[in-house]
């Protein structure tokens, strides 16, 4: 019988991914404080939140495999906010005009049983195209991003804005990447094409 499964995460977005591989898995929200440490770099960050989200799951369970995840998008080596104005996801779109983002998301899956933990950074790259004015301020308008990192949803009309993207797996965009959670899983003794 597979072990038990445990998302470490209440994103509906990530619950949506895993259920692709799934639908024998349980959701749980971690607490974890997420506050970057001084001198931290983003991947860094990244890999240690993923870590503690899964433990913080992990630690209350006698047995299973709690999956973890956290995620930054940085521009220019800086790690974007949330915009919460208008104005201010305005001046982030316009400095994405024509540049690339680049997304970092921590992955860890941690065992319950024995607090042996898989874990591995994935990145992702979202090319813009050149945007106009009249691009962005339409985009905000419609999609409202205003608590969104970097101020657009790529899994809504952010798409829109983009030229291309680049990585090994685009559903690490969204935050969960399949690719490499089904590598750290087998390496757990749990393969989900077998044992779904």
């Amino acid at each position: 019988m597979p072990q038990n499964l445990w998302l470490a995460s209440t994103s509906v977005y990530r619950k949506a991914l895993l259920e692709k591989l799934t639908p024998n898995f349980q959701t749980a929200k971690p607490e974890v404080d997420e506050t970057a440490l001084p001198g931290e770099t983003a991947e860094a960050l990244v890999e240690r939140l993923a870590i503690a989200k899964a433990r913080a799951i992990a630690d209350k369970l006698n047995a299973g495999l709690v999956i973890g995840s956290d995620q930054v998008a940085l521009f220019n080596g800086a790690i974007l906010g949330k915009p919460h104005t208008v104005e201010n996801a305005y001046k982030q779109l316009k400095a994405f005009s024509g540049h690339k983002v680049t997304f970092l998301t921590g992955l860890a899956v941690v065992n319950a049983a024995t607090g042996n933990v898989s874990h591995c950074v994935e990145p992702f790259y979202v090319h813009f195209r050149e945007l106009s004015d009249d691009d962005i301020h339409t985009y905000i308008k419609r999609e409202q991003p205003l608590n969104c990192a970097g101020s657009f949803k790529s899994e809504g009309l952010g798409i829109t804005l983009f030229s291309r993207l680049e990585g090994d797996d685009p559903n690490s965009l969204i935050g969960l990447p399949l690719i490499k959670l089904h590598q750290l899983l087998k390496q757990q003794g749990r393969d989900l094409l077998l044992q779904p």
